[in-house]
């Protein structure tokens, strides 16, 4: 009986859509990219019922980049900078799957130290992504106390990233075989300082919301979406395991060390607003698990391969040694040749599945570069999660489904 209704009041949204009456109460409103929740990067073309909203149709590109053609244009390593320019709240995700999928076609072993520092730094990553998400999330609801909570443990996470790395958003870490150095002495107090700290936020925030009406009644039941929605719309992670689907690149097809990781997936029964916040909130705290398994398994060793056909040789053969010179001369400027051949490879990133598909010809550059972005297709649900409700309502949705426009117009 509610199925029969819910296509009867479908069909009378729809009717209302193709009104053609001037004097019909439809009402059509152009909405950003100017205002503030959209984030100077995307347009909502609404028609609207008073407020309520009976068609959103979405439109992106207003930071196109060219990210795919750019990286045809120069060496392999060369792209790895233009992936931190994705998703820029956990570039270190973007770099290692983008580095992966170049090893397996070329068939590289990563030492196992580097393994598992682009696991620990990658969790890293993903925490202060749910941070950025859950905290501005919050703070377009009012709540603007957890907002800045979480941005002070976002700040922690970043100057641990920044001391790692030496940069604090485009990181460029990643390297074809391993990383670009080692990690410093003081690692290991840094992280677990910042991770206290994120612990003790969650803490703070969840006794904050948790009872918080005007929080519950702005985010249980709206934006609601089934399971056949979500794979009809090709939805990956939190959006998807909102909606109850456990599915989890890290457990259903692992790579790096994730199989020696012991982990939960949190899944939500609605696929609401509410359930995408809490997946998220509950993934950060999983998070928190692998970074501390990490830290007590880390082995010893090198953090990039032995391998002088992929690797450029260390600064003092460069200086010292004609073969180190001319090793580091070919590579830099013909770039490192990868063999012919295609490969699709995809990682769970903050916002679900980050593919790319890489095509070699077998020269220093790729012949073509494709990227899966998991927000661009959040995007494409959009409007089946705003029809019915109202303009405030779409502030709250665009939210949780964290839009990244790097990622989403690349």
């Amino acid at each position: 009986m509610s199925d029969d209704k819910d296509r009867g009041s479908a069909q009378l949204r729809k009717a209302q859509a193709t009104a053609a009456d001037p004097l019909s109460e439809i009402m059509e409103l152009q909405m950003g990219p100017s205002h503030p929740a959209c984030h100077g990067t995307i347009k909502f073309n609404l028609r609207l019922d008073g407020e309520n909203i009976i068609a959103c149709d979405t439109e992106v590109g207003y930071l196109h980049r060219g990210f795919e053609k750019m990286c045809e244009q120069g060496t392999w390593t060369q792209a790895i900078p233009y992936t931190d320019r994705l998703n820029y709240a956990s570039p270190l995700i973007n770099n290692f799957i983008f580095c992966e999928a170049v090893e397996r076609l070329c068939g590289i072993t990563v030492p196992e130290r580097a393994s598992y520092l682009r696991v620990l730094l990658s969790e890293c990553a993903r925490i202060s992504d749910h941070l950025t998400c859950l905290g501005m999330g919050a703070t377009e609801l009012g709540a603007f106390t957890v907002g800045f909570y979480m941005n002070e443990a976002r700040e922690l996470l970043y100057n641990m990233s920044s001391r790692v790395t030496g940069a604090r958003v485009t990181v460029s870490y990643g390297r074809v075989g391993g990383l670009v150095r080692d990690v410093p002495d003081d690692f290991e107090d840094m992280i677990r300082a910042a991770l206290k700290r994120t612990n003790e936020v969650l803490r703070d925030s969840e006794k904050l919301l948790e009872r918080n009406r005007i929080f519950t009644d702005r985010m249980v039941g709206i934006g609601t979406m089934s399971q056949e929605q979500a794979l009809s719309f090709g939805l990956t992670g939190p959006l998807l395991r909102a909606t109850g689907i456990p599915y989890d690149l890290r457990k259903v097809a692992p790579y790096m060390v994730y199989d020696r990781m012991d982990f939960e997936v949190p899944v939500g029964t609605k696929g609401d607003n509410f359930d995408r916040f809490s997946v998220r909130f509950e993934e950060t705290k999983q998070s928190i698990r692998i970074v501390e398994q990490c830290l007590a398994q880390l082995p010893g060793g090198p953090v990039i391969a032995d391998d002088p056909t992929y690797v450029l040789p260390p600064k003092k053969d460069v200086y010292t040694t004609i073969e180190g010179l001319m090793n580091h001369f070919k590579i830099i400027i013909e770039g490192i040749r990868v063999p012919a051949g295609e490969i699709y490879f995809a990682g769970e990133a903050a916002n679900g599945e980050l593919g790319f598909y890489l095509v070699s010809d077998g020269s220093g550059r790729p012949y073509r570069v494709r990227v899966r972005p998991p927000c661009f297709y959040g995007m494409s649900a959009l409007e089946t999660m705003v029809k019915g409700f109202m303009i405030p309502d779409l502030a709250a949705i665009f939210g949780m489904i964290n839009m990244i426009g790097g990622e989403c117009d690349r």
